[in-house]
């Protein structure tokens, strides 16, 4: 019976992502498109090494077989440790169009970070995934890939190649929950991790992160993809009970409280968004929900959003 219902609840999950796959991605193209970023050529070619990408160009890295753009910033100089961010797209996204979607590259170059933009790998279907959450998001048809320990890997081969600092993790939906999967498997390789429309695992017990990492966690509560209230059939939390889980992995001793109002989504008038946050953490680290009231899956960005997230990423405990 156990079996039976099991993939009884992975038929429901295919098929409700199913029906919204071709919406978001074509939803997220569009924002894409009007938010008027540019994103670093794809490099042609045989795969260099990661070492052989100069300053102020973007490189394609194999590693397993299964390679990824690295773009490293004009002013890296290698006796200087730099941040290293790591994009994750969303479900039958590229990670093309998250760094259009978010301006990842000018960004890179603007604030002098690594960026890495991995892929998913490729379903029955041909839609790329992360496998971010068992029987939920988004291995719809059980392929059982480890992303979470070839994301350790892309990270150790990166840091083996340049002065990495600060790592941290970005990533929009089922990159998001991949984010969030990758910091519970691997904190002792992630510093941050900023997750939009991409919550834990209904079963929050399940993230043991080692180490406290910082949090945020970004969610419009009227999306109508991955629900902010959380949804049993694609075993999601909560928006709030991801964050809680996290202030207790952090062992925050304050919050929440919530802070000055914010204007990350372009289409809804005024300062939209409400902080909440979670602060006397360990390790100077901090959790915060923003939530965005009327937000939906792929909302269309602000300026303000990119510079706003990467200020909480990158900032030093």
């Amino acid at each position: 019976m156990g079996a039976r219902r099991h993939t009884t609840a992975t038929r429901g999950v295919r098929a409700v992502l199913a029906l919204v796959a071709a919406c978001v991605a074509a939803s997220l193209t569009t924002a894409a498109c009007s938010a008027a970023r540019t994103a670093a050529p794809t490099p042609t070619g045989p795969p260099p090494s990661a070492a052989a990408i100069a300053p102020g160009t973007t490189g394609t890295v194999d590693l397993d077989g299964r390679p990824y753009r690295l773009h490293v910033p004009a002013g890296y100089v290698a006796t200087t440790p730099a941040p290293l961010v790591v994009g994750l797209h969303g479900f039958t996204s590229r990670s093309s169009q998250l760094d259009s979607y978010l301006g990842l590259t000018a960004a890179a170059d603007e604030r002098g970070f690594l960026l890495a933009l991995p892929e998913g790998t490729t379903d029955h279907a041909g839609n790329q995934f992360w496998n971010a959450v068992e029987g939920g998001c988004c291995d719809l048809y059980s392929s059982r890939v480890d992303d979470s320990g070839y994301l350790s890997r892309l990270v150790t081969q990166v840091s083996a190649s340049y002065a990495v600092g600060r790592v941290a993790v970005i990533g929009h939906s089922n990159g998001g929950y991949m984010a969030q999967r990758f910091a519970c498997d691997h904190a002792d390789q992630v510093d941050a991790i900023a997750s939009l429309a991409g919550p834990l695992a209904s079963d929050t017990s399940l993230c043991r992160a080692s180490r406290p990492v910082r949090v945020l966690d970004i969610h419009g509560d009227a999306d109508e993809t991955v629900p902010y209230l959380g949804s049993a059939a694609e075993r999601s939390a909560s928006a709030m009970d991801t964050v809680r889980r996290w202030a207790v992995l952090d062992g925050c001793t304050s919050g929440p409280a919530e802070g000055a109002p914010l204007d990350l989504e372009a289409t809804i008038a005024g300062a939209e968004t409400t902080p909440t946050v979670w602060s006397g953490c360990r390790g100077g680290t901090g959790v915060r929900l923003w939530t965005i009231h009327g937000g939906r899956h792929v909302p269309t960005l602000t300026p303000a959003f990119t510079p706003d997230v990467l200020d909480v990423l990158l900032a030093q405990s």
